[in-house]
């Protein structure tokens, strides 16, 4: 490859360094595959590699996490941060990586990370109605009104003037249940039980959409593999 600069431009936008530290890697072979890259495929630079790994995927890329409890769904708050369970070099990709609405700090469970701007709006967009699923530990035993409150279609959170959409509560144990949301309000869960007389002490998300955590280890994570992104609906190139 004699002209390196699309190589950098794109090495730089993946994370792997600005164009000048990406240059000074090329030059100090870290970067292998030269003679093939940028020929053919969807992706550009097919059978390039950083530091002998192949490269991190192109712009589109979607993450699912096990996100486990204590951190935050933030880039700048203080405390533990879900970003600091990824590479540090995704931080620095270019379109930026962003959680996929988000989970709060006790909360667990699936949480999903892209840079592709337009499927992030369509999943977390009101009109989506993307199902997620929720298992909850409640303070006290459900006392069976709950699941007809919540199907109701008219139940109001304490401060909000609109109703919620309706969701489905299965009851799993005495104290533990299943909810199925298709709105993604704030503390919304949590909000819903309360405005039941109830509390919610742990909260776990399982599914959303058509994701789950498959074994994922809390804190682990995985890239979400082509199949997997077309039935999310992100759009082919």
């Amino acid at each position: 490859m004699k002209d390196i600069r699309p190589l950098t431009k794109y090495l730089a936008g993946l994370g792997y360094g600005s164009r000048k530290e990406v240059e000074t890697a090329v030059r100090r072979g870290r970067v292998g595959g030269l003679e093939g890259g940028g020929k053919g495929g969807v992706a550009p630079f097919h059978g390039v590699t950083f530091d002998g790994e192949p490269l991190d995927p192109a712009p589109g890329m979607v993450i699912v996490m096990n996100k486990p409890a204590g951190y935050t769904c933030s880039r700048a708050d203080g405390g533990s941060l879900v970003y600091e369970l990824l590479p540090p070099r995704f931080l620095k990709r270019s379109p930026a990586l962003s959680s996929v609405g988000r989970l709060d700090a006790p909360t667990t469970g699936l949480l999903l990370f892209t840079d592709d701007g337009q499927l992030l709006h369509r999943l977390i967009s009101p009109r989506s109605e993307t199902q997620k699923v929720y298992e909850a530990v409640l303070a006290r035993p459900l006392e069976g009104h709950e699941g007809e409150a919540f199907a109701s279609g008219t139940l109001v959170l304490r401060g909000e003037d609109k109703p919620l959409k309706p969701a489905t509560l299965d009851v799993t144990g005495e104290r533990t249940a299943r909810i199925t949301l298709t709105e993604g309000r704030y503390h919304q869960v949590r909000r819903m039980f309360a405005a039941v007389g109830n509390h919610v002490e742990a909260l776990h998300r399982v599914r959303f959409g058509p994701l789950t955590l498959d074994g994922l280890a809390e804190g682990e994570w995985r890239l979400l593999s082509p199949a997997e992104l077309i039935v999310l609906g992100q759009n082919p190139d």
